[in-house]
């Protein structure tokens, strides 16, 4: 079903840049985003204001303290509730008539099976966790749906270093260097490029994290690094971006 007739006044400015012919391809376009943090909140926001209304989220997390600072949906009247459920209220609000899939659960190769990614057009990573990503990175690029994938986005100030490029062309990207030579150790390579969303600035950190009982959150990763809204927002927002672009190509 392509857009109703309020879907086309909410997005008239979208469809008088691009068309109503490109409007109807986003609106059917199917889209799973893993990790609806820091960058996969502003990515899955910027698709459904620019129309794509079949979104599924991936996350097992809650809202904590240390999110507040950069993902779109986290206040301080919201810690503690479900990510992907705080997320996917905000995206109703905004298109009542989008189909918004919240799942709250963690992508690892024991859950894998769980996720059909051939029934979605496009898969987007956004996951933390080296090992998990490494697992989605195999499967998404051997399915039939276009990946698009971020690498780290925290301790960088500068937005003009952010840059797209494909996966094994990435540079500066300690995740990036990480996740390749994983892959190369285990023999096991990605079926098909794809482009990822990277930065190579990569600052200390200054401060000292808080005690793992004021905010518990912090401490689900090996090492926790400063970030800031302005980076993961626009890792995120580039990320819809690819999604638009390769939809009206």
């Amino acid at each position: 079903m392509g857009m109703t007739e309020k879907e086309s006044t909410l997005f008239s400015r979208t469809e008088l840049l691009l068309g109503a012919s490109a409007m109807e391809k986003i609106s059917t376009a199917k889209v799973i985003v893993f990790g609806i943090g820091g960058v996969g909140s502003w990515c899955v926001e910027s698709l459904v204001r620019s129309g794509v209304r079949h979104i599924t989220l991936v996350d097992a997390d809650a809202i904590s303290p240390s999110n507040v600072n950069r993902q779109l949906m986290a206040t301080s009247g919201n810690i503690g509730q479900v990510k992907v459920d705080i997320m996917r209220e905000r995206l109703l609000e905004i298109n009542p008539e989008a189909e918004i899939i919240a799942r709250n659960e963690v992508y690892t190769a024991e859950t894998a099976s769980a996720f059909d990614l051939d029934s979605y057009d496009y898969v987007i990573d956004c996951i933390d966790s080296l090992k998990d990503k490494m697992t989605l990175i195999l499967n998404a690029s051997a399915s039939s749906a276009t990946f698009f994938s971020s690498m780290g986005s925290a301790l960088k100030t500068d937005p003009c270093k952010i840059r797209v490029a494909e996966f094994w062309k990435v540079r500066g990207c300690p995740l990036g260097s990480m996740l390749r030579k994983r892959l190369r150790q285990r023999g096991t390579l990605p079926a098909k490029d794809f482009l990822c969303v990277y930065d190579d600035e990569v600052l200390p950190n200054k401060g000292q994290a808080p005690a793992p009982e004021e905010d518990p959150g912090l401490f689900k990763k090996a090492q926790v690094n400063g970030t800031l809204s302005h980076i993961t927002g626009i890792f995120g927002l580039t990320l819809a971006g690819l999604v638009i672009q390769d939809i009206i190509k």
